[in-house]
C-alpha cells in the first residue's frame, strides 16, 4: 500500500520558492515606482538615477530605458571581477527600468512644495520596502551592488570606501549631465539605511529547518546582496 503524498507545509519548499518569486519581482517593480515618485516630485534623486537622468537628457532616451543599458553596461564588468549573476541580477536589469517608465507615465507632475514633499518622502519609504522585498528574496545582488562587492574582493578596499567613491563618481557626473540632485538626495542618503535593515529583517523567507534569512543594511544603505542565518542578527549587505 502505496503512503500518500505529505502535504505542503506552510513554509514548505514550494511555499518558499514561490513566496521568494513573488518578493523579487514585486520588490524591483514597486523599486522602478518608488523611483518615479522621486523624479515626479522635483526635489533630488538617488544617486544613480541622478546619473540616469542626467543620461536621459542628453540622449533622449526614457530614464528607464537608459537604467536598463547602465545596468547592463555594469554587469559587463562582473566579467574581470569573476562575479556570478542569479535571477535577481537579471531581473534587476530588466524589471526595475520597465517599471518606472510605465510609473513615469501613469504618474502626473505635482506643484507646490507640500506635494512634492509628500511624493518625496513616499518614494524614499517604497525605495526601502523594495529593497527589503527583492533583496530578501535571496536571487543574488542587482549588477550594482556586484560591481560594490567585486571590487571589495579584488582590492582589499573596505566597502564603505568603494560604495564612497562609486556613488561620489555617479552622482557628480549625474549632476554635470543635468541630472536632479537636491533635498530629496540627502533625504535618500540618511533615511534608506535604517529603512533598508528594518525591511530586510520584516520580508525575511523562512528557509529549512525553522531558520530565516536575515540581512541588514550597511550605514549607508544602497544595494546590497549578501545574506546571513538568523542566529547572526546582522549581516553586512548593500542595496541597490
Amino acid at each position: 500500500m502505496s503512503t500518500p503524498p505529505t502535504p505542503p507545509t506552510p513554509f514548505g519548499p514550494e511555499r518558499r520558492l514561490g513566496r521568494r518569486l513573488l518578493q523579487l519581482y514585486a520588490g524591483l517593480a514597486l523599486y522602478g515606482f518608488s523611483s518615479a515618485l522621486l523624479v515626479r516630485s522635483g526635489l533630488g534623486l538617488e544617486p544613480w538615477n541622478v546619473l540616469h537622468q542626467g543620461l536621459a537628457e542628453r540622449t533622449g532616451l526614457s530614464m528607464g530605458l537608459v537604467l536598463t543599458i547602465v545596468g547592463a553596461a555594469v554587469l559587463l564588468l562582473w566579467l574581470p571581477l569573476r562575479q556570478r549573476p542569479g535571477l535577481g541580477t537579471v531581473s534587476n536589469v530588466l524589471v526595475i527600468g520597465a517599471a518606472m517608465d510605465a510609473a513615469l507615465w501613469l504618474l502626473p507632475g505635482v506643484h507646490g512644495l507640500p506635494a512634492q514633499a509628500g511624493w518625496m518622502v513616499a518614494g524614499v519609504v517604497l525605495n526601502g520596502v523594495a529593497t527589503g522585498l527583492y533583496i530578501a528574496a535571496r536571487f543574488g545582488p542587482g549588477p550594482r551592488d556586484g560591481l560594490m562587492t567585486g571590487l571589495h574582493r579584488r582590492t582589499g578596499r573596505s566597502v564603505r570606501l568603494i560604495r564612497t567613491v562609486i556613488e561620489v563618481s555617479v552622482v557628480a557626473t549625474g549632476f554635470a549631465l543635468g541630472g536632479s540632485v537636491g533635498v530629496g538626495t540627502l533625504l535618500y542618503a540618511l533615511a534608506i539605511g535604517p529603512l533598508v535593515q528594518f525591511f530586510l529583517r520584516f520580508f525575511a523567507v523562512p528557509e529549512g529547518g525553522g531558520a530565516t534569512t536575515v540581512v541588514a543594511a550597511g550605514a549607508g544603505g544602497g544595494e546590497e546582496g549578501t545574506s546571513a542565518r538568523e542566529r547572526r542578527p546582522a549581516g553586512a549587505i548593500l542595496r541597490r
